[in-house]
């Protein structure tokens, strides 16, 4: 039996697509290796986000031709699919596959084996128009499941290359979502993630079918569904009607992920972000209003170029008056071929990481006011890994709908499964529980042995 192993680089998008990858494979036969064991093909998924990004890929691909020379060597993602010429120059590199045409990579395996030639199997993401279906009916290690439903982004910000390397904006079949969240369901998971490259812009390329409706239609037709995270929504996203969909939905979780980037106007337009910081705070008003217990979570970049003292305390203090439940924090990085990336003004190394340090202590403290809202509260939950890798603890940890991770006494048999924990001591980046019960109604027997903990 031929043998694959598989190493992602990069975010969500691109693990839901190795497992995808990964269903191509199985279903011919393949067997999955770890990727530092002695394998028939490597499959390396890329990232371009940073010149990091490209750099990690590049010494994750020699690492799988130094593993086994004789191995056939497959790079996919976004650093193939925006540098094809600088991965196919690194020796012993055999077929690189870009963003699209994924599935057709078993039969560049089997041509390479005839013909002995690299291929280079990367097409112009820009002319794609229709979404390359890639369907995950169940993850090899996770409790939480994803689901692609769009690809691309029309957005161009200054600094980001991912048009360049995903195209514009394709949704999936609203049918074929739904169908899939069905399998995932019957799989037995709780809680589904959509995901995306621009997640809450589905439905903008269709005619009469938007984000909002794909929600209520996950709500009513899928048959035991749980729980719906929404991976990350724009702020000019959230229209008067997703809002009112999050408001009467049951299984739409209490989290936002919303992008904000920078809290100044001045770097906002730099960026070339389509919002204003009043716009941004008008919405989530909005939101607090239908939602008051949501937890709002971002993503800050910090020493764009040309970022000066005034403006980074302008970002600081419109992120403590908005009071965000958590904050992801990263410091400008040039990406080649961005418009930033030319700009005059490059702040020095050490004032951004003065900067981050700043956010992150502030987040921090944001984080635990949030949580301490839910001392002595139950909330659900569902436990995902052992708090330690050898279990020995008895203690597990997952998450809240509303994105707090809690640290409680389970047994293994309640991973995946939907359970009520009291949160008896808030914190961070831990809040202590206590379990209560179990939710599933299968379940009496594991509750039973749960509450003998």
């Amino acid at each position: 039996m031929p043998s694959v192993a598989f190493h992602t680089l990069g975010c969500k998008v691109n693990h839901y697509e190795t497992e995808a990858i990964w269903q191509l494979f199985q279903a011919n036969g393949y067997e999955r290796k770890e990727f530092e064991s002695a394998s028939d093909v490597y499959v390396i998924n890329t990232c371009t986000v940073t010149n990091t990004g490209d750099k990690k890929s590049r010494q994750v691909i020699r690492r799988a031709i130094r593993q086994n020379p004789n191995a056939v060597i497959c790079v996919t993602g976004c650093y193939a699919q925006t540098s094809p010429a600088e991965v196919m120059a690194i020796p012993g590199v055999d077929i690189v596959v870009g963003t699209q045409d994924r599935e057709k990579m078993l039969e560049y395996i089997e041509q390479y084996k005839t013909e002995r030639e690299p291929i280079n199997g990367v097409s112009n993401i820009m002319k794609a128009r229709v979404y390359e279906e890639l369907e995950v009916p169940a993850f090899t290690d996770r409790t939480r499941a994803s689901l692609k439903i769009q690809e691309g982004c029309n957005n161009f910000c200054t600094f980001c290359i991912i048009p360049w390397a995903r195209g514009l904006l394709r949704s999936r079949d609203p049918k074929a979502v739904l169908e899939q969240a069905q399998k995932l369901v019957d799989a037995g998971y709780k809680e589904i993630v959509l995901t995306g490259i621009h997640t809450a812009g589905y439905g903008e390329d269709m005619k009469d079918y938007n984000f909002a409706q794909l929600l209520r239609d996950l709500e009513s037709k899928v048959v035991g569904i749980k729980r719906i995270r929404i991976s990350s929504i724009e702020a000019s996203q959230v229209t008067d009607e997703v809002i009112d969909v999050i408001d009467r939905s049951t299984i739409v979780a209490r989290h936002l992920h919303i992008p904000l980037q920078s809290g100044s106007d001045t770097v906002l337009k730099r960026m070339r972000r389509k919002y204003s910081t009043s716009f941004y705070a008008e919405k989530i008003e909005k939101l607090r209003k239908a939602l008051p217990d949501f937890a709002l979570t971002s993503d800050v970049i910090v020493g764009f170029p040309g970022e000066t003292d005034e403006e980074f305390q302008e970002t600081y203090n419109f992120i403590k008056e908005l009071g965000f439940a958590e904050l992801h924090v990263f410091p400008y990085s040039q990406r080649t071929g961005t418009p930033a990336a030319r700009m005059p003004d490059q702040v020095p190394d050490d004032v951004k990481h003065d900067r981050v340090r700043k956010l992150i202590s502030l987040s921090t403290q944001l984080a635990k006011q949030y949580a301490s809202r839910y001392e002595n509260e139950v909330l659900e939950v569902i436990p995902e890994e052992p708090f330690n890798k050898d279990a020995s603890t008895g203690l597990w940890v997952g998450y809240t709908d509303n994105y707090l991770k809690v640290r409680f006494p389970a047994s293994p048999e309640l991973e995946g499964k939907l359970v009520r924990v009291k949160i008896s001591q808030a914190g961070y980046p831990y809040n202590q529980g206590q379990f209560v019960r179990v939710l599933d109604a299968t379940a009496e027997s594991l509750d039973q042995k749960a509450a003998s903990l």
